[in-house]
């Protein structure tokens, strides 16, 4: 494996090796934004967005509201959206659907309204799909269920559009690269464990199940599901493992993975059964919220994890968006665990929104004419690779989500960064306030970016369409 030094000064607090970005005057040649033909300076583009940053999700969604900042201060320096300033608003949820609806009432009846929103959960997108699309708002959501994004029929797309794959695409992917591992994964079983709600349940359809099998994958009928809060999850756990489950799937995000994996370990279950989820389990938080969840081997259970990996990743130094942002994040001193998925998605939303409202404004001729129509339709025509971090790509209207995707699987750095560690002997460890150790996660891709099957209720690739 290769040298892994400068990737893993990534993740920590203080790196002494990058510039910083505000000594640079203008954009770099490799962003490349569609030419403005409207000079909007003296004009405000105001990012609005709300979700879960206080409960649940609070993990993934506040380092998101750091990257949105990051970027737009790096981006406001550097003429911004053709001229015009960007700018965010946002409110807490706490998980509430309550105060979902509340927010989006208050933001939808502002005036002028958003020509765009974006939303953090799969429940909120589901709650208000109906009411984005009769007041024309359009939103982007990191990653959606199949309701939220293509309604209950799974044909029918919205005014919601997903920057990851649907949650049901990537468990397929999964059980297609068991199947064409079956050298590694012999007569494999899949124990589906998750939260409830729509964003745990979203991946366990009568399609993926199907599909699976396809794949010579056999999924348990029966899931097990557990609250973001429960302390003991045993009995979940004992349940898929003597149904006959060797492959535990989980599509939850922070504390979740580390709570399966934890349970595995406690039941001396380590080495007999495989841990697999949505691509948020490999977020950093998942890695260093193990810290205190250790395997046999000295190492975070989490250890071998795989998941899906829909776009770059901090530890690929080669790509130009990832050695930009983590030179601001140097600069920032942003926290380790920030460094996540979110905060990549933050940088890439405000470079959309950028595109967006470039092409948008040429098409239209002024901002004051800019509204949710306009910008839906440049959505669904819009092919675009944020920052280079993953590619977005509509086709045409048809499409609602990113159907380009790989899988990967976390381990964690040796001492001398090197390589990965085997076990807690070698493994790198930096002290912390609290009295622990953070090991440092490393995410290692297993295959490269391809199609995910498409496992939509009358999708392409359903078993019988």
């Amino acid at each position: 494996m290769r040298k892994l030094s400068l990737m893993l000064l990534l993740f920590v607090l203080a790196a002494l090796l990058a510039l910083p970005a505000s000594a640079q005057e203008s954009l770099p040649d490799w962003i490349e934004h569609t030419a403005c033909d409207v000079d909007l300076t003296g004009e405000t583009i105001t990012i609005y967005h709300f979700g879960d940053i206080s409960a649940s999700y609070a993990f993934i969604t506040q380092p998101l509201l750091a990257g949105i900042g990051d970027a737009i201060e790096y981006f406001n320096a550097r003429g911004g959206a053709c001229g015009a300033q960007l700018a965010q608003d946002n409110r807490d949820t706490g998980g509430d659907l309550a105060q979902t609806q509340a927010h989006y009432d208050y933001y939808s009846t502002l005036d002028p309204k958003p020509d765009l929103l974006v939303l953090y959960a799969s429940p909120d997108a589901e709650l208000l799909r109906d009411q984005v699309a009769e007041d024309e708002i359009p939103v982007m959501i990191s990653a959606g269920s199949v309701e939220g994004l293509y309604g209950e029929d799974g044909q029918t797309p919205g005014w919601i559009y997903a920057t990851n794959p649907l949650y049901v695409d990537q468990f397929g992917m999964f059980c297609r690269y068991l199947g064409q591992n079956s050298d590694q994964f012999p007569d494999p079983v899949i124990g589906y464990i998750s939260w409830p709600g729509a964003f745990g349940e979203a991946a366990f359809t009568p399609e993926s199940i199907a599909y699976c099998a396809e794949q010579g994958v056999t999924v348990l009928e029966t899931p097990e599901y557990f609250l973001p809060t429960a302390t003991d999850i045993t009995t979940n756990v004992q349940n898929l493992v003597d149904a006959g489950a060797n492959i535990l799937y989980t599509n939850t995000l922070a504390s979740g993975p580390v709570a399966v994996a934890r349970t595995l370990v406690d039941l001396g279950l380590e080495d007999d059964v495989r841990l697999a989820g949505v691509n948020w389990t490999l977020d950093t938080s998942v890695g260093l919220l193990s810290r205190t969840a250790l395997g046999s081997d000295g190492l975070p259970a989490v250890n071998g994890i795989i998941g899906s990996m829909p776009f770059r990743w901090w530890t690929e130094t080669d790509q130009p968006a990832i050695q930009l942002i983590s030179s601001i994040a140097d600069e920032k001193e942003v926290a380790a665990q920030n460094r996540n998925i979110a905060y990549l998605l933050g940088w890439a939303t405000v470079d959309t929104y950028i595109e967006l409202y470039a092409q948008t404004v040429n098409r239209v001729g002024s901002l004051d004419a800019v509204d949710g129509a306009a910008i839906k339709e440049t959505l669904d025509s819009l092919v675009y690779s944020p920052l280079g971090l993953y590619t977005l790509d509509f086709k045409g209207g048809e499409g609602r989500d990113d159907t380009m995707n790989r899988l990967a699987t976390m381990m964690f750095a040796n001492a001398d960064m090197s390589g990965v560690a085997t076990s807690g002997d070698d493994a790198l460890k930096l002290a912390l306030p609290d009295g622990t150790e953070a090991y440092l996660p490393v995410v290692v891709p297993l295959t490269d970016f391809e199609l995910t099957p498409d496992l939509r209720p009358g999708g392409a690739d359903a078993p019988g369409m």
